[in-house]
């Protein structure tokens, strides 16, 4: 199936986002593009050079991530021939191919210093130089540049240039993760799962069963829109009964009887090594034994919590406990609203 490339959903937050997108479009001038992983970004960045003036040009994408800090700038500005070893030929890097187009730096944050001073003098002079030569080119090539990172809070610990912060953000697209659009999360599935019963030649869509719509509604989706459709397509192509709705989801396609278990984060000390009983006069004295037992009730909540990634229906299931249990738990020690 070719790559997702269309915008579905309806709810304001999203919507929003696309209409910024959109309008950003027409200037030229650089977006970035924040959200968490799976919310879309690069959906958006296509849409920026589709709407744009460049629509004709090419649009260059570049994950900053994938690449080694070594080959970065190589990547980036390109080089010449014997300008390190393996550069055999000269090699045009990513701003030239993007000349006259987009170029989408996906990733961003994980850029390292220098190929950042190298980036913002890019942005800046409109001029690259390739590794090994002494000879400026001139490129025209729009910037858009998506992370899941705080790029401001990365300034303020030394991470990322302020002044490329500021030449990038003329414009700032935020996109809103899935758990806060949850009037989309039926009409995405619906979509993925339509689609994927054409790839596998169902007859007609038979939609979802009420077990499969509440285990959809109940997700906290940390993968958002990505993980979504992960999870609808593993769960069409897994129903044979293709008359009737799919009523069967797995949301952790891990989760197995024979799962091998997480290695321990330290080794249980041997019995020799074990500390001795306290005696005891060594036994602390407790004064407030209901005092005590809240305390120790909160902490294991909060070490919980902190494990699942506040993820609040796995703390539940991680400390054998119904959400509705956890839920009483945590209002007891007003550690939610």
């Amino acid at each position: 199936m070719e790559r997702e490339s269309q915008f579905v959903g309806e709810s304001g937050a999203f919507l929003d986002a696309v209409e910024m997108a959109s309008r950003a479009a027409e200037l030229d001038r650089p977006v970035l593009v924040i959200g968490e992983r799976g919310t879309g970004k690069e959906l958006i960045a296509e849409r920026l050079h589709r709407l744009s003036r460049r629509w004709e040009g090419p649009l260059i994408t570049l994950n900053c991530a994938a690449l080694p800090e070594t080959l970065i700038e190589a990547e980036l500005f390109g080089h010449e021939a014997g300008a390190f070893t393996g550069a055999t030929r000269a090699r045009a890097g990513a701003f030239e191919e993007a000349d006259g187009g987009t170029l989408f730096l996906d990733e961003l944050a994980t850029m390292s210093a220098a190929a950042q001073e190298r980036l913002l003098r890019a942005v800046e002079y409109g001029e690259v130089t390739r590794i090994g030569s002494n000879k400026p080119l001139q490129v025209d090539a729009r910037i858009v540049a998506a992370t899941n990172e705080n790029l401001p809070n990365l300034v303020e610990q030394n991470r990322f240039r302020a002044d490329l912060l500021d030449r990038l953000s003329f414009e700032v697209v935020t996109l809103p993760p899935l758990r806060v659009r949850e009037s989309d999360i039926l009409i995405l599935a619906d979509y993925f799962g339509r689609r994927m019963g054409v790839e596998l030649d169902w007859p007609a869509w038979p939609g979802f069963g009420d077990d499969a719509v509440a285990a959809l509604m109940a997700h906290d989706w940390p993968g958002n829109v990505r993980e979504l459709r992960n999870v609808v397509e593993r769960a069409v192509y897994r129903w044979d009964r293709h008359e009737e709705p799919v009523n069967s989801i797995q949301l952790d396609p891990f989760d197995s009887p024979w799962q091998i278990p997480a290695a321990p984060e330290s080794e249980a000390p041997t019995p020799s090594a074990a500390p001795a009983l306290q005696s005891e006069a060594e036994k602390p004295i407790v004064s407030d034994f209901k005092g005590a037992v809240e305390s120790y009730e909160k902490e294991i909540l909060e070490g919980a919590l902190e494990r699942s990634r506040y993820n609040q229906r796995q703390t539940a299931k991680a400390l054998g406990l119904s959400y509705d249990q956890l839920r009483h738990a945590l209002k007891r020690h007003d550690m939610i609203g």
